[in-house]
């Protein structure tokens, strides 16, 4: 029988190997699951640099995610009108880019996501890390990573169904950042706000299988 399929995208820093243990939760669900690696994670070094390469390896993470979406459809188990994509974090906020851009997926869970990476740099818990910079390589690098942050392309997600998890006390992601993706987030959308960090809780786990349960018919949990 056909089998939903899942794109599963991992953290900032963090690889796919990170996302096994989840996978397997996914596949023990009946989905057929695929994790890549960010172009970051197949490198040395910071995962941003504040330079052009950054732009590069973004637009290059959303090629990687429309080959993985590529490969699930060649798989004769998987049903391609059940497809969905889960991010965490970084993965979350890269979803919200993706769901704007790729046509042929079902459902999106965006998990602790922001607008991207310009949103999150600029916020007053991360300015010491623009600080440092010199004017012009902040300049240079807002002017190259804007058009292509995520919250201006998810808006275009629709008709594929969303759902946003946020914590009230994530120290990540502030909570007027995640309330502006949510807000760009264009229905049908489900919104939930859990009272927890970063790492959410066991609840948004379960929330998640529900929600997939209902959108791309991932079984039930008992």
């Amino acid at each position: 029988s056909l089998r939903p399929g899942i794109v599963l995208m991992h953290g900032m820093p963090g690889t796919a190997r990170d996302m096994t243990a989840y996978a397997q939760v996914l596949a023990q669900h009946g989905a057929v699951v695929i994790a890549i690696d960010a172009p970051f994670a197949r490198r040395g070094g910071q995962p941003v640099r504040f330079s052009t390469e950054d732009r590069a390896e973004q637009i290059q993470l959303i090629k990687d995610l429309q080959g993985a979406v590529d490969v699930l459809r060649t798989r004769p188990n998987v049903d391609d009108s059940r497809i969905a994509y889960l991010g965490i974090s970084y993965g979350g906020a890269m979803g919200a880019l993706f769901v704007g851009i790729e046509r042929r997926i079902k459902a999106a869970v965006l998990v602790v996501g922001d607008g991207g990476l310009v949103s999150h740099f600029t916020g007053p818990e991360d300015y010491n890390q623009m600080a440092g910079l010199p004017c012009a390589t902040r300049v240079n690098w807002f002017q190259a990573m804007a058009p292509i942050e995520p919250i201006r392309f998810v808006g275009h997600a629709s008709p594929t169904a969303l759902l946003l998890q946020s914590g009230r006390f994530d120290n990540l992601v502030p909570a007027a950042d995640a309330q502006e993706l949510h807000t760009a987030a264009p229905v049908p959308k489900t919104i939930l706000w859990y009272d927890a960090g970063h790492g959410l809780n066991q609840q948004a786990v379960f929330d998640r299988l529900d929600w997939l349960h209902v959108q791309i018919g991932l079984d039930a949990r008992n």
